[in-house]
């Protein structure tokens, strides 16, 4: 794929379970989503990621890190250190990194204390930040069930939502002008606007 304009999803099951040139028929996609990735996963295997020279790359990574007891410090770190290694490697790349996605209510806090570091951190190696927690969480933090049937992976209405968020992000990233697509709400949050 290598020479074209290569848009690089990268992250865990989270990334891998979507249909990304199916929904981004625009793009050349690279679906580098693995089940059961962690931070420390995603950076052994980052090397054949830049390889391909995407000239986009969207990053969700983070959750599973949680299921390993890593501290918010440790997974922090180490997406701070994708990061940095994906602006050096590729400087002109357009990056996108996302929040950490909402699950069950134990580990909101922690979620959103990386968050919050990763916001602060994304403009800092000239990084968009998308936080998807206003549009797939509720008020306790917790990922809203609509979306899932396990409170961590999403089913097809969290994904509509997921890029109902994305594509204008990916606008904003490269400067276009916003398009005049509706946005699909899910089921339900039309009618309690």
């Amino acid at each position: 794929m290598s020479g074209s304009n290569i848009t690089a999803f990268i992250g865990d099951s989270l990334t891998e379970g979507g249909r990304w040139q199916e929904w981004l028929p625009d793009e050349t996609v690279a679906n580098h989503g693995v089940g059961g990735d962690t931070t420390d996963d995603l950076l052994e295997r980052l090397p054949e990621i830049i390889a391909e020279q995407p000239t986009t790359v969207v990053l969700l990574i983070g959750t599973n890190d949680l299921a390993w007891r890593h501290s918010v410090e440790h997974i922090v770190r180490n997406i701070e250190t994708v990061l940095v290694t994906l602006r050096r490697e590729l400087p002109d790349a357009q990056i996108l990194v996302q929040s950490v996605m909402p699950r069950e209510a134990e580990w909101a806090e922690s979620i959103r204390d990386i968050n919050r570091h990763l916001w602060q951190f994304a403009p800092t190696v000239r990084a968009q930040y998308l936080d998807l927690w206003p549009a797939l969480a509720l008020d306790d933090g917790t990922l809203h069930p609509e979306y899932s049937d396990d409170s961590l992976h999403l089913n097809d209405a969290g994904y509509r939502v997921w890029l109902s968020e994305l594509q204008p992000a990916l606008e904003v990233l490269r400067g276009l002008p916003p398009t005049s697509r509706a946005i699909l709400l899910p089921k339900g949050l039309a009618s309690r606007s």
